[in-house]
């Protein structure tokens, strides 16, 4: 018998099924990293704040912007790379598994959206607002990260009962609305801007009521309690539709009727989000979908402005 044998690899032949399904595979990867390493989510937070400076009339600048996408980048990232969040106890999603195994990617893109950042706030003179923008740093770091030790078991902020999805919805709340309103010197308590700020953190509640139906097995295993584990899931959708349509009428004061109807197809699509919300949806239903409905909120606004 040889010491070795060669039996020649069969190469399928090069057909159109195999080309469509080499695509789609390629199509799905690429999906997967955008949506998984929080970009898809760091676009959305541009598009809100360009919305913003839309409502004003007023172009977004290109570095604010750019600071603001990948502060976002690197707060989601640096979050999904705890070491303390891997020792929970997981229910693997495609997006949990996802993660884990492009955890080193992950910090990297995670530091290099922090320098990117840090590099703006002083190249562009935001030190004066430091108190300011690291109230809302403190908030997305904490959310996730320990600081309290009660009954045995490390907790975040987001632990607090119920408390999780308004810290989500003041943060992007504050920085969609208020740091355009700061870049234009707008008072924050002026009527205007707090209409702005009142309707986009009840948006953003909205849509975070989703991810708390997304969440609930795995806040259950950890004891975290939100509002599907303490009301139930059918209850947290009528609290987020309300809090939807408290967002939509809070519309600015001088909008036309044109404009209104048009702006009404992200609620309205929101609404149909919410409401087929279930926590056995595939993970670019929440990913891609629900977060989509915030770019948009972008679309609609640019295309009434």
């Amino acid at each position: 018998m040889p010491l070795f044998s060669f039996k020649p690899s069969v190469v399928p032949p090069a057909t159109p099924e195999n080309a469509a399904g080499a695509w789609t595979a390629t199509l799905r990867r690429w999906t997967d990293a955008v949506l998984y390493s929080s970009t898809w989510l760091a676009l959305a937070a541009l598009a809100l704040t360009w919305a913003t400076f839309l409502f004003w009339r007023v172009d977004i600048p290109v570095r604010l912007g750019l600071m603001i996408f990948t502060a976002t980048l690197f707060l989601y990232n640096i979050d999904s790379v705890l070491p303390y969040k891997h020792g929970q106890p997981l229910v693997l999603s495609g997006r949990k598994r996802w993660m884990l195994e492009h955890r080193r990617e992950l910090l990297a893109l995670a530091l290099a959206s922090l320098a990117v950042a840090g590099l703006l706030f002083f190249l562009d003179g935001w030190q004066h607002l430091t108190l300011f923008l690291g109230h809302l740093a403190a908030i997305s770091l904490l959310y996730s990260l320990p600081i309290a030790k009660v009954r045995g078991r490390w907790r975040a902020l987001r632990d607090l009962p119920l408390l999780k999805v308004f810290l989500i919805a003041y943060v992007w709340a504050a920085i969609t609305v208020w740091v355009p309103a700061l870049y234009l010197a707008k008072p924050l308590f002026g009527p205007v801007v707090l209409v702005l700020f009142a309707r986009r953190f009840f948006f953003i509640l909205a849509l975070a009521f989703v991810f708390d139906i997304r969440d609930y097995t795995k806040d259950q295993l950890t004891g975290t309690r939100t509002f599907p584990g303490v009301f139930g899931v059918r209850a947290t959708k009528w609290v987020a539709l309300l809090s939807l349509a408290l967002a939509y009428l809070l519309f600015p004061f001088d909008i036309g009727y044109e404009h209104l109807v048009v702006l009404s197809l992200p609620t309205v699509a929101a609404a149909a989000t919410i409401w087929y919300a279930e926590e056995t949806r595939s993970d670019y239903y929440f990913a891609l979908l629900t977060d989509g409905i915030m770019i948009l909120q972008f679309l609609a606004v640019y295309f009434v402005s």
